[in-house]
């Protein structure tokens, strides 16, 4: 495959995916808050979903094949003797967490979303969205010498 290919598409689907919980975030969770409206939020992860879900599945499919392009070695990936094992690691942590955060979210919070329940919603909203912001900002810091030297 050709890395600038790659590269592209993941950046793109990076931009889906931290743009969107940004838009969810501010435009969408601190009127629901406001308001008490847990339906502006489902509303909105309706129509998202289309778009963020195989966007976050495109981006960890080039983030694999990009961490294997910078790392071959699959077994130094938590190794953290060098910048791209050390970003690898932390997009990895920063996946789990998100992974965790969004499967609890579907399967525990919103089933049952009601108005009282919409803070522990929020709290999720919020993780995911600063995490996806740290996903972006790690793949930056990488491009100019790494995280964590």
């Amino acid at each position: 495959m050709n890395y600038p290919f790659v590269l592209a598409v993941h950046l793109l689907c990076a931009t889906i995916w931290t743009g969107g919980h940004i838009v969810l975030f501010s435009a969408v969770l601190l009127p629901a808050l406001k308001s008490r409206d847990h339906t502006r939020i489902t509303d909105f992860e309706k129509y998202f979903e289309r778009v963020g879900v195989p966007a976050l599945l495109l981006l960890i499919l080039t983030g694999i094949w990009l961490a294997y392009q910078q790392v071959p070695d699959i077994s130094l990936w938590f190794s953290l003797n060098s910048a791209g094992s050390r970003t690898i690691a932390t997009k990895l942590v920063l996946l789990a967490l998100t992974l965790g955060l969004a499967l609890h979210a579907r399967l525990r919070i919103i089933p049952g979303l009601t108005a009282a329940s919409l803070g522990n919603l929020a709290i999720h909203i919020t993780l995911v969205t600063v995490i996806s912001i740290l996903f972006a900002l790690t793949g930056l810091l990488h491009r100019f010498g790494g995280i964590w030297r």
